[in-house]
């Protein structure tokens, strides 16, 4: 049987998303959280996110999104027979460089937004320079827009996921297994994310308290990326 002790006390800056999970901020992501924090004093009519996957960028831009009253519209979605009919609205249009961009629908959309002085906010895994982008004006267009990149995740942000993660599940653990945990595990924050899924799954299925000697099991799995590859972007 798990035994559910006092969970960590986590001493981190917090910032509250408007309802959804906290967001932690260290040194790793700070620039994009004050480039969002910033709005709508931003110097240009967009701004680009740039990190991994689980980083972080779609959660700044929901933040962002309940700020400004923003759509969302998906860069599938963003075709030049339907661009120019489209409000012009603050916008966020997320992994530019996970599907093929319509180089023009994307320039009007832009466009708009400078001519309207909207906002539009853009993410990616990538900067835009490996986006492929034949077309010159929109390739000027991107470079005049500020981009922030997310730094891999310091220790203090990995602690963090993962004491909010075993938080979430009602799992304890000790501050000597988190510390254990960080300097071993692989360093981004969707490997700590399905590090804590995978911990509480065999936890119950062995009924086993999470000691440093436990967690050293999963370890080892962890060689195998699978684990971790499909971890969604929060």
């Amino acid at each position: 049987m798990i035994v559910r002790e006092q969970q960590l006390a986590l001493d981190l800056p917090i910032r509250q998303a408007m309802g959804r999970e906290d967001f932690f901020v260290t040194e790793s992501n700070r620039a994009a959280v004050e480039l969002i924090d910033q709005w709508p004093n931003w110097p240009s009519y967009g701004a680009i996110l740039v990190g991994p996957a689980g980083c972080g960028k779609s959660h700044l831009a929901e933040i962002f999104r309940q700020k400004s009253n923003a759509q969302i519209m998906p860069i599938s979605l963003i075709k030049a027979e339907e661009v120019l009919a489209a409000p012009a609205d603050n916008l966020v249009i997320e992994d530019l460089d996970q599907s093929a961009i319509d180089e023009r629908a994307l320039f009007h959309v832009l466009n708009i937004a400078r001519q309207h002085k909207s906002n539009v906010l853009l993410t990616a895994k990538s900067p835009p320079s490996a986006w492929g982008i034949k077309l010159p004006d929109l390739i000027s267009r991107l470079t005049a827009l500020p981009t922030v990149r997310f730094q891999p995740p310091d220790d203090v942000l990995l602690r963090g996921v993962l004491v909010k993660q075993f938080g979430d599940r009602q799992i304890a653990v000790t501050e000597a297994t988190v510390s254990f945990l960080v300097q071993r595990m692989p360093r981004s924050l969707e490997a700590a994310r399905a590090m804590a899924a995978e911990i509480d799954r065999q936890a119950m299925a062995e009924r086993a308290d999470v000691t440093r000697a436990f967690v050293s099991k999963i370890l080892q799995d962890f060689e195998n990326p699978e684990l971790f590859s499909n971890e969604p972007d929060p």
